[in-house]
């Protein structure tokens, strides 16, 4: 498996519209891994956590993501059974028998509270000039006082392998303000990845 045929499998993971939520801290791109349109391909989507009633529809909402772009996003608890999730050599030789050429890992490694203070607002203008200009405007415009306001903020590690290499192709760590679900977090962050593979020239859009 060459390091660019998985590489343009992320073509998958679609650039969502308006997602303000997600930021990242840091990425790293394999020096040789270049940008190739792949479509047909197995990618399994892989969401790590301990529950499974959690990871199977994270899982399918990141295979959907993948699927979106051509490629053929495969859940991995399809594959690979619960019990067995651990078992290394059986997992390569159940995702081998699928044919997978790649695999992308989704892992959320923190979830903290944040606390902000969100100041009031005061703003000077043209009414200032006199005593009857301000008494009306005044009392229209009160000082709207500050307030706390606590997001709770998860940070998730993306990473991007080509399978057939066992080789790290793309790696990200990001954090999500106030995610709804899992599944919407997924779509989200597949999304963001999208975009900062793009910005980082290994994707290019079809």
């Amino acid at each position: 498996m060459h390091v660019r045929s998985f590489a343009a499998s992320l073509l998958a993971l679609p650039l969502l519209a308006g997602c303000a939520t997600t930021s990242f801290n840091s990425k790293w791109k394999a020096p040789d891994a270049e940008p190739v349109q792949l479509h047909g391909q197995a990618i399994a989507a892989v969401v790590m956590t301990k529950d499974p009633a959690n990871r199977r529809p994270a899982e399918d909402a990141l295979a959907a993501e993948i699927s979106k772009r051509g490629a053929v996003g495969v859940p991995a608890y399809t594959i690979v059974p619960d019990d067995q999730i651990k078992d290394l050599e059986a997992t390569k030789r159940l995702l081998a028998q699928q044919n997978v050429v790649g695999v992308v890992f989704m892992r959320v490694v923190g979830r903290d509270q944040q606390t902000t203070y969100v100041p009031g607002q005061w703003t000077s203008g043209p009414y200032y000039g006199s005593f009857s200009n301000y008494w009306g405007y005044g009392w229209g415009a009160v000082y709207d006082p500050g307030y706390l306001q606590t997001d709770t903020v998860v940070s998730v590690e993306t990473l991007i392998y080509s399978f057939r290499q066992d080789k790290l192709l793309w790696a990200a760590m990001s954090e999500t303000i106030n995610p709804s679900k899992a599944e919407s977090l997924v779509k989200e962050l597949a999304g963001r990845v999208a975009g900062e593979l793009e910005k980082d020239k290994l994707l290019v859009k079809p």
